[in-house]
């Protein structure tokens, strides 16, 4: 699972030939950190490029993308969102709701 900031967000996830899910997180949210293992585990799973960007620590980025409840999920292809998850759901609905299952 990659790490993000503001500085390097651009470079991994709006020019990576590959899709990434980046995870909009922060320290404080509960949601947050209960699916931080399950996204560990979809990314092992299905080879989906993951990444975490803190929201406290990058507001550019959360409001660059309109970013108002945590966690969001944000899916990039060809350096767009292409789908979005709000709040903190089970495996099976995640994959879902991202197309792998």
């Amino acid at each position: 699972m990659i790490t993000l900031t503001t500085a390097d967000f651009d470079e991994q996830v709006l020019r990576s030939d590959k899709p990434v899910l980046v995870d909009f997180w922060a320290e404080w949210c509960p949601p947050c950190h209960m699916i931080a293992p399950v996204l560990e585990e979809i990314e092992a799973e299905h080879g989906l490029t993951v990444a975490k960007i803190n929201t406290d620590e990058n507001p550019a980025i959360q409001a660059r993308y309109g970013v108002l409840s945590l966690p969001t999920l944000l899916l990039f292809e060809n350096g767009q969102p292409v789908r979005q998850i709000v709040g903190a759901k089970p495996k099976r609905l995640l994959e879902r709701d991202l197309g792998l299952a």
